[in-house]
């Protein structure tokens, strides 16, 4: 049953993020860490403390950044650039696409602050373009975990993956429900729960929210698929045609535009192999704004009211 599926505790994405670099730092000696003026915000402060040799502080230098930490892949260092999405991205694309992606170097571009859920900062730190730029960009692998334990365990994973890699996550305190310390895999999707009559894609925050609406299409009598889609690019496409296969409709959720994202993916996908009913939750093609994350999630659509009409909608679809 999905109501079955319930949070461990509240924890923020961004501090799993903390003690899985500290964790695979002790493990990996060729693990370092830059930052870019934001060395509390990306929770730092314990890898700096064990590692202060295995730091670099640009300050608010975000292009000198990237080409610092492919610089210094070339003498075996693993970099984990951190700063907010936004600034990971948007501020610094030509740096990350000439000198990481096109020479695929080994950088692991770690963003936090991710859409809507920054909150109060509002539209300019705030990105929901990210997924898209960074998908678009050959050889990028891009992952976004849903949780706290699955930030961690995908910091961890990422060292071990050649090759650049992008980790989208989040400022707020959040449902923590995947596993403790469990096997992370890039490019394998997580079944959460299994079902008949829809199937619901997420991935981030957007995961939880998705087990939210799914308690409220099982009462309603559905059979609810959800499948947590952690990794973006490379997409898990033999889960995805599995799903489709058996519900023959889906919703896709993600805290980004719906141009571009994980939507985009997943219909893809149907597109090529099996054509089904599809319908999309994220941002229409818009900025966000200031207000409280979780405010902002339903103002915008993004929350399990909008998943459950949504799915609703793909299920009639389906039977027309």
């Amino acid at each position: 049953m999905v109501k079955d599926i319930q949070p461990l505790n509240e924890k923020e994405t961004r501090a799993g993020f903390g003690e899985g670099i500290l964790e695979v730092g002790r493990k990996n000696p060729n693990v370092v860490a830059l930052t870019a003026d934001l060395l509390g915000s990306m929770k730092l402060n314990a890898f700096v403390k064990e590692f202060p040799d295995r730091f670099v502080q640009v300050g608010i230098a975000e292009a000198n950044m990237i080409g610092i930490a492919a610089g210094m892949t070339i003498g075996g260092k693993i970099p984990y650039t951190t700063t907010f999405a936004n600034f990971s991205t948007g501020r610094v694309y030509d740096q990350i696409r000439q000198s990481v992606a096109y020479s695929n170097k080994n950088v692991k571009i770690c963003a936090s602050h991710a859409g809507l859920t920054l909150g109060e900062d509002g539209a300019t730190h705030q990105i929901l373009e990210d997924i898209g730029m960074m998908k678009m960009l050959p050889g990028m692998t891009v992952i976004v975990p849903c949780d706290f334990n699955q930030t961690k365990a995908a910091t961890i994973a990422i060292a071990e993956h050649e090759g650049p890699v992008y980790l989208r996550f989040g400022r707020p305190k959040w449902p923590n429900f995947t596993a403790e310390n469990q096997d992370f895999q890039i490019g394998k999707a997580q079944v959460l729960h299994e079902g008949t009559d829809i199937t619901l894609f997420a991935c981030g925050h957007l995961v939880w929210i998705a087990v939210e609406a799914g308690k409220i299409l099982e009462e309603k009598g559905y059979s609810v698929e959800i499948i947590n889609i952690h990794t973006i690019k490379p997409l898990d496409e033999e889960a995805v045609i599995k799903s489709l296969s058996k519900t023959r409709c889906a919703v896709t959720a993600e805290e980004h535009n719906v141009l571009g994202g994980l939507g985009d993916s997943i219909a893809q996908v149907a597109a090529r192999h099996i054509p089904v009913p599809i319908e999309y939750v994220g941002t229409n093609d818009t900025f966000g704004e200031s207000g409280k994350p979780v405010e902002l999630l339903k103002k915008y659509g993004l929350d399990a009211d909008h998943i459950v009409a949504a799915a609703e909608k793909a299920i009639q679809r389906k039977k027309q």
